[in-house]
Order: structure tokens, then C-alpha cells, then sequence
């Protein structure tokens, strides 16, 4: 079964995320950033995985883009999606939800919260002094959660 993993990332933690479950994954599995390429075909995959990290509260237009206008072909696989943020709970769940149309979060055969990071060398001045000044945060934090992946990957296999 070939797998389309299709992500964006703001500072890497989608894509370390994408890259843990492409490596967990069985069989062939295509990784596209939908920053730098145009994805393939969906008809060549039998699942496809989504996932992209949330910056002020939303997921990126591009994610977003792919999900609506890709929608009925998307209900017709097994799929996958996940978001990478710093909130927890209730605030990330409300994250998740709005990430990812109804339709295609009720579709999915799995589903993945799966923390996220801050690293300040990765971020410019002013993502710098937005963090510092609203968090009050000024050293690297990372809540990435390494078994919510493995998990994530175990159950798309399923």
C-alpha cells in the first residue's frame, strides 16, 4: 500500500514529525512539503497522512487549501492528520478541529496531537519578542511527544 504523507512546517517540528512516521511506516511512503513541491496524484496512494503545525492559532493556508479543494478524493482513502502546537487539551483539540474540515476529521483513521517546539534560533527577531513578551518565554521548550508519533504511525498501519 503506498502512503502520501503531505505536511508544512514553521520551524521543523511537522517535519520531524512527518519524517518519524514515514521511517515507522511499512511499504512505500512519498513525502511531500507542500512549501516546496506540488503533491502527486492522489489516485497512486492508498492512504494519505496531513499534517502541519499551528502558528497564531491557525494551520497554513496551504494545508488548508489542499484539504478543501482535494476533499471527496480525500474521503475515498484511509487518512491520517495531525498538528503540531504548544497548547494542550481542550486548546489544541480546538486547534485540531479547526485545522482540518469535519468531513475529513470524521473520515480519518487516525488522528494526532502531537505537541510541539519552540527554538529560538529558528525564529526571527520579531517571532522572538512576540514568544518572550506573550509567553514570557525566552529558552528553548520542546513538548514534542515522540510516543504520540509512534502511536500515531502504529495505528495507520493498522
Amino acid at each position: 500500500m503506498a502512503t502520501l504523507i503531505i505536511y508544512m512546517t514553521s520551524h521543523g517540528c511537522a517535519e520531524k514529525a512527518a519524517g518519524m512516521i514515514r521511517e515507522m511506516l511499512p511499504g512505500e511512503a512519498t513525502l511531500i512539503n507542500l512549501e516546496n513541491f506540488e503533491p502527486p496524484p492522489l489516485e497512486k496512494f492508498d492512504k494519505v497522512i496531513i499534517g502541519g503545525s499551528i502558528r497564531i492559532g491557525s494551520i497554513q493556508k496551504k494545508i488548508r487549501k489542499f484539504c478543501e479543494k482535494n476533499l471527496e478524493q480525500l474521503l475515498t482513502k484511509k487518512t491520517g492528520l495531525y498538528i503540531c502546537c504548544m497548547f494542550e487539551g481542550d486548546t489544541a483539540i480546538e486547534q485540531f478541529n479547526k485545522a482540518f474540515p469535519e468531513p475529513l476529521r470524521k473520515n480519518s483513521i487516525v488522528t494526532g496531537l502531537f505537541g510541539g517546539e519552540l527554538e529560538f534560533e529558528k525564529m526571527n527577531a520579531f517571532e522572538r519578542m512576540i514568544i518572550k513578551q506573550v509567553a514570557n518565554i525566552s529558552v528553548d521548550v520542546s513538548k514534542f511527544n515522540q510516543q504520540a508519533v509512534k502511536e500515531f504511525a502504529q495505528r495507520m498501519t493498522g
